[in-house]
């Protein structure tokens, strides 16, 4: 018998094995076949559908204060640079760094002896032409008696008249003159321009002071009751800020940055008349009372310009509202736990919360986190359920 028969009759070589690919001929069998049977299982089968997790809160109608936070800066109300109107030695100081002075209070003596001099030299020559001006007087009546009669000739009397004339003028200029020493002597004693608190000594007692030495004044005042406090807001917001402080007063609250359970109450004074085009905003003034002097030059606060009070209005969690190229929107939970796409239109916006005058009832429940997985008709789990 053929080796070829052999195998044909016993599947076996001669060596008397059963070939490999045999024994992987039931295997290959059984592969075949799993995906038929488990598609048939898979079929009776029925999917769960998925739930989007989200957290979720209800629009409410209530009253809401439209505010506009900024940083501000305080400053003084007016600042004056206290310097000598006259020159000399200083020889008194009649108060003490950082103390509160009153307008009028005397501050400085600068050595008055030199102009006290002065004072008399200029009286004292004031004097002498008032009585040579009575003299004068008296000869140009007589000259003009005289001269009447054709006693004396015209020229004599002309010139008795002139003589009266240069000493009235004289006597004008040296009471001018010595109304000058007599203010050059008051400004010897330098009082206080404005209430304020004085800063350092900048000059003292025994230096020599020059007058209007700007560049050296004796001591800076700043005024701080009241007080400024700068700050800037956005161009956006200019319209509306103008509108609202036609009819009145706008309220303005600073917060110190260390202590924010305390605010001190002003209103906005000013609005400057250029927006800064290199940062687009629009600066403005609030001036404060600052009765306990809680506010201090240099020193930053934060800022809230209170315009008005929106009187039942809907409100949402500012997170609930999104953005899309056909505008902001909001998804709002149905009984059914699906959701609604809603465009919405608001009017303002706050960290917090955001008025929305379009889209939104009182009493649905919006989406506040999650909505990156929702599309129109997606059932949410909510995971805020209480």
């Amino acid at each position: 018998m053929d080796p070829i028969t052999v195998k044909r009759r016993g599947a076996k070589d001669a060596s008397g094995r059963t070939p490999d690919w045999l024994v992987f001929v039931p295997l290959l069998i059984v592969l075949f076949l799993l995906p038929a049977c488990s598609g048939k299982k898979a079929k009776n089968v029925t999917p769960v559908e998925e739930k989007a997790p989200v957290t979720v809160a209800a629009a409410v109608e209530k009253d809401v204060p439209i505010k506009l936070t900024a940083i501000g800066s305080v400053q003084p109300y007016s600042t004056v640079s206290v310097t000598s109107r006259v020159s000399g030695q200083l020889l008194s100081v009649f108060f003490t760094e950082g103390q509160s002075v009153q307008k009028g209070q005397k501050l400085f003596l600068i050595d008055p002896e030199p102009f006290q001099i002065n004072v008399n030299r200029m009286e004292a020559e004031l004097a002498r032409n008032n009585a040579q001006l009575v003299n004068a007087r008296a000869e140009e009546r007589r000259s003009a008696e005289l001269v009447e009669k054709g006693y004396i000739a015209q020229e004599e009397y002309d010139n008795a008249h002139t003589q009266l004339v240069t000493f009235e003028e004289t006597v004008r200029a040296v009471s001018q003159d010595l109304e000058n020493a007599r203010v050059q002597l008051s400004y010897c004693t330098i009082y206080a321009p404005i209430s304020g608190r004085t800063g350092s000594l900048l000059v003292h007692a025994g230096n020599l002071v020059r007058a209007a030495d700007g560049g050296n004044p004796l001591v800076v005042i700043n005024q701080i009751q009241p007080v400024l406090v700068n700050f800037s807001l956005p161009e956006q917001r200019l319209s509306e800020i103008r509108g609202f402080m036609k009819n009145r007063s706008l309220k303005v609250e600073a917060v110190i940055s260390n202590d924010q359970a305390y605010s001190v109450t002003g209103s906005l004074q000013f609005i400057d008349n250029a927006v800064n085009s290199g940062t687009g905003t629009i600066g403005l003034k609030a001036v404060f009372s600052n009765g306990e002097s809680r506010l201090w030059p240099g020193q930053f606060v934060n800022v809230v310009l209170n315009l008005a009070v929106r009187k039942k209005v809907v409100v949402v969690p500012t997170p609930a509202v999104q953005m899309a190229s056909e505008g902001q929107f909001v998804f709002v939970v149905k009984p059914d736990y699906s959701v609604e796409k809603r465009v919405v239109e608001v009017t303002a916006v706050s960290e917090d919360e955001t008025i929305v005058e379009k889209g939104v009832s009182a009493g649905e429940t919006v989406v506040t986190d999650g909505q990156l997985r929702l599309v129109p008709g997606t059932r949410v789990e909510v995971k805020n359920q209480k």
